[in-house]
């Protein structure tokens, strides 16, 4: 495995960090404060930052799927984390993008030939991360995507876990899926939110794992801190899925845009009939961001 570099941005008011391996954003400093908003990836809870997720999202059934009546196996969340063959592409004052083609490697696990970019912009207080896929093949292809941030909570010394809370902008009625022990979708739901707009956060919120909205109406959701005040926002209109999950008693939250979703434990594991899934034609591109705001 090849050195981790740590690439740079920075304006007046922020100062972020991207790890050459599968792009992941690993630090969002602010400059007036010192204050870190990034989980640090303690190996003791969980070692990532914000892994991008391609191209699946979660798990599939046994790690397999089949395409065409061929068997293939992918690792949960997929290929692109924790990959040390992306390439920095391009580099700006306030623009960073990185890609990562297909490869003899990739068509064993994923038989498509595309390109992926990911772009972070900054902008103010603002990071945008941007997601676009490329069909350089001569079929359609089919790819989940998402992001996985992760986000320090409680921030400050004196605060709790059960400070934090996150709140939509607008009420909801939320149900969650039930996940199985393999990581898997059952059809049995939850419910979070009736008629409300804020989760709060504590220490056994994730016992049974992450909680899986689909089809959320609400795009735009904030951490909150009852001593603080409003610590984030994290904007994400193009994505039709949101995860919220954490290692149980860990001090973070992840916020988790996704288009896709994991597999159901009553699927067919044919990719062409998996749920979220998205198609792209020959030559086609698709687009997708998310927006971090800091408060």
């Amino acid at each position: 495995m090849k050195n981790v570099e740590i690439h740079r941005l920075e304006n007046e008011f922020l100062s972020i960090g991207i790890k050459s391996t599968g792009a992941e954003l690993c630090s969002i400093v602010n400059k007036l404060t010192g204050t870190e908003y990034i989980w640090q990836g303690n190996p003791a809870f969980w070692a990532s930052h914000a892994p991008i997720l391609f191209p699946i999202i979660g798990a599939l059934k046994e790690d397999t799927y089949f395409f065409e009546g061929i068997k293939y196996h992918l690792p949960k969340h997929g290929f692109f984390r924790n990959n040390d063959t992306v390439v920095l592409k391009q580099k700006g004052n306030d623009q960073l993008t990185f890609s990562l083609k297909f490869s003899e490697d990739t068509l064993k696990s994923y038989p498509f030939k595309f390109e992926l970019e990911v772009s972070f912009m900054l902008k103010g207080k603002a990071l945008k991360v941007k997601h676009e896929v490329f069909n350089l093949d001569t079929k359609e292809i089919y790819f989940s995507i998402g992001g996985h941030p992760a986000f320090n909570a409680p921030l400050f010394l004196g605060e709790s876990y059960e400070d934090y809370s996150l709140e939509f902008d607008q009420n909801l009625n939320l149900e969650t899926h039930i996940l199985t022990n393999g990581g898997l979708i059952s059809n049995k739901t939850e419910s979070v939110l009736k008629d409300e707009n804020r989760i709060q956060l504590r220490k056994d919120l994730f016992n049974n794992d992450a909680l899986i909205f689909e089809a959320i109406p609400s795009k735009k959701v904030s951490l909150l801190s009852k001593h603080s005040g409003k610590i984030l926002s994290v904007e994400y209109s193009d994505f039709e899925n949101l995860g919220i999950w954490a290692k149980p008693n860990a001090p973070y939250v992840c916020i988790e845009p996704w288009l896709g979703i994991a597999d159901f434990e009553d699927t067919d594991q044919d990719l062409k009939n998996k749920v979220g899934i998205n198609k792209l034609m020959p030559t086609q591109s698709f687009c997708a961001s998310y927006i971090i705001e800091i408060a």
